[in-house]
């Protein structure tokens, strides 16, 4: 961690014009636009890449592309995680991502905070007295076996439990409790998922497939490590 980078963790106001921010972000939107002119089946380059960017990411973890990091330094991602198109991070501050997650398209995560009057937006006095623009930054936490559909976003400060399911369109203001299903714009806990939610009672979908069974779950049948 850079000294510049302590005033992002801290939650306190800095300068995002900072240089050795700048740089941080300079080489991420570089390899941002690299990775995205990979070709998907070009797998070892990708995977070798997405580690260079993130401060961690697990086995399994696959990006589709594009993606676009803002540090990148500032996200961790489990293993087992799918990531579809257009993935964007705003990670002034860390972005924590559990195991076994799904990202559907065009889903957008923010922690930057500015000021909401435009004169405080245009300028302030920093840490020293300095005539500076500034902001601050709150870390979002989502959980593991969760799934996020289409063009939903996540705002600063938000953390989002196990085995939740995120509507698509959602924008998610406020910290939603495990094991919910969430959707809307600001996002509401709509109910909480149960068996009876099982595909097990939706006959017309299966096709001849069929749940494991609670048993099977419980051994990791066919689960990933």
């Amino acid at each position: 961690m850079s000294k510049a980078e302590e005033r992002n963790f801290a939650g306190v106001l800095f300068n995002p014009g900072n240089p050795e921010l700048k740089a941080i972000k300079l080489r991420q939107h570089d390899l941002n636009l690299a990775y995205n002119q990979l070709l998907e089946e070009e797998s070892e380059k990708r995977s070798a890449m997405i580690k260079d960017m993130l401060a961690e990411v697990g086995e399994g973890t696959f990006f589709q592309g594009p993606i676009f990091f803002h540090y990148g330094k500032h996200i961790k991602v489990g293993s087992h995680v799918f990531v579809n198109f257009n993935f964007t991070v705003q990670d002034d501050t860390w972005v924590t991502i559990g195991d076994h997650c799904d990202f559907g398209p065009n889903v957008t995560i923010v922690t930057p905070v500015h000021p909401l009057r435009y004169q405080e937006r245009l300028a302030m006095r920093n840490e020293k007295g300095e005539i500076s623009r500034l902001c601050y930054a709150k870390p979002v936490h989502i959980g593991s076996n969760c799934w996020f559909g289409a063009n939903v976003t996540v705002c600063p400060g938000v953390t989002i439990g196990d085995g939740c399911v995120i509507g698509a369109g959602a924008v998610v203001t406020r910290d939603i409790p495990a094991n919910s299903f969430a959707a809307g714009v600001p996002a509401k806990v709509i109910r909480t998922i149960t068996e009876a939610d099982s595909m097990a009672n939706l006959p017309e979908h299966l096709g001849g497939c069929a749940p494991l069974t609670e048993e099977e779950y419980q051994a990791g049948v066919g689960m990933k490590d």
